[in-house]
């Protein structure tokens, strides 16, 4: 397990990281989102030792990252955002170079090397230099050195970025297959990738968390109501009367004509979304409403993730303001008493 606890870092009097904890399982691929700035690449350099912390601890494998870097860095496999790779080195050459770095036994090395290169299918580039490689081979180049010497923590910064839709496919397959011996902590702009692979997700914003839980669990904590679309042909204040009045319905927010006594109503519902649904099926049919089509659309990773991003409270906002009127009330009793 990787724990990390109340990581905190400043450049200067710019808080980029405030006071975050969470844990990575064993055997357990993490997803950690955010937007542009919200201290996601800051967190991942602290976790892996590439970047001091300003507080906080971060514990590998049992080992603390601050007190035991190089016990803690063996169990580390490392790909940030823009790959670690020289371009003047051929790729084999560069992937023996860094299997030096990571010590591993040279009768044991030109075997890791040979499968890591075969794991990211880059064997056929091997020998060229990897400046001459397309930006997606070159992003595979990087994930190979952080596969090298089979870590068990990998921490993959973007690592489908350049690459094309086959590709991306591809890397996926090889994430969700090291999650077997692996833990990852695995962060993306593509959410319908992090849902794909993900068994839990961080949400981070202007160094705070926001939510950590499974995505099903965000989906249905934060996701509200489920929207109903439901397609009919006859009359249409007749079908919005039928609708109202079912149990679950909570409000039509939209009808949209789609021709001569076609409509299109688009209904907020809650609890359980099938039985509302097969009740207001049910009532339509039997006033001769006839139903062209009916389908839920439920809450999607995008839409939690949208939602929390631009929530204004969090617990650490809440916690901050508490300290504000704390500090306020503090201030005003003491000129009072002056």
């Amino acid at each position: 397990m990787i724990t990390i606890e109340n990581l905190t870092k400043y450049y200067g009097k710019n808080r980029a990281v405030n006071n975050i904890s969470f844990t990575i399982n064993d055997n357990e691929i993490l997803g950690f989102l955010g937007p542009n700035g919200a201290g996601k690449s800051t967190t991942m350099n602290m976790i892996a030792g590439y970047l001091p912390m300003t507080a906080g601890k971060v514990t590998i494998c049992g080992s603390d990252i601050s007190k035991e870097p190089v016990k803690a860095k063996r169990n580390i496999g490392y790909l940030p955002e823009i790959p670690p790779v020289y371009p003047d080195m051929r790729v084999r050459e560069y992937l023996s170079f860094c299997a030096g770095l990571k010590r591993i036994p040279m009768t044991k090395k030109s075997s890791e090397i040979t499968r890591v290169m075969q794991l990211l299918k880059i064997t056929d580039v091997k020998d060229k230099l990897i400046k001459n490689l397309s930006k997606g081979y070159k992003q595979r180049v990087g994930f190979a050195q952080a596969l090298l010497g089979d870590p068990k923590f990998l921490i993959l910064d973007e690592p489908t970025v350049g690459l094309d839709p086959k590709q991306v496919t591809e890397v996926r397959n090889i994430i969700t297959d090291l999650k077997k011996d692996h833990s990852v902590i695995f962060s993306s702009h593509i959410l319908s990738e992090v849902s794909a692979v993900c068994d839990r997700v961080v949400i981070i914003n202007k160094g705070d968390i926001k939510a950590i839980d499974t995505i099903e669990n965000l989906e249905k904590q934060t996701g509200g109501s489920l929207t109903l679309h439901v397609k009919i042909k006859g009359s249409r204040t007749t079908a919005a009367n039928i609708i109202e009045m079912v149990k679950g319905v909570e409000e039509i927010v939209k009808i949209e004509a789609e021709g001569n006594d076609f409509y299109e109503f688009i209904v907020h519902i809650a609890g359980d979304g099938d039985a509302v649904r097969s009740d207001i099926m049910s009532e339509l049919l039997k006033n001769s409403i006839h139903i062209t089509e009916i389908y839920t659309e439920k809450p999607d990773l995008e839409s939690v993730f949208v939602q929390l991003i631009n929530s204004k409270t969090s617990k650490s906002g809440i916690e901050e303001l508490y300290e504000e009127i704390k500090a306020e009330t503090a201030d005003n009793a003491e000129k009072e008493e002056e």
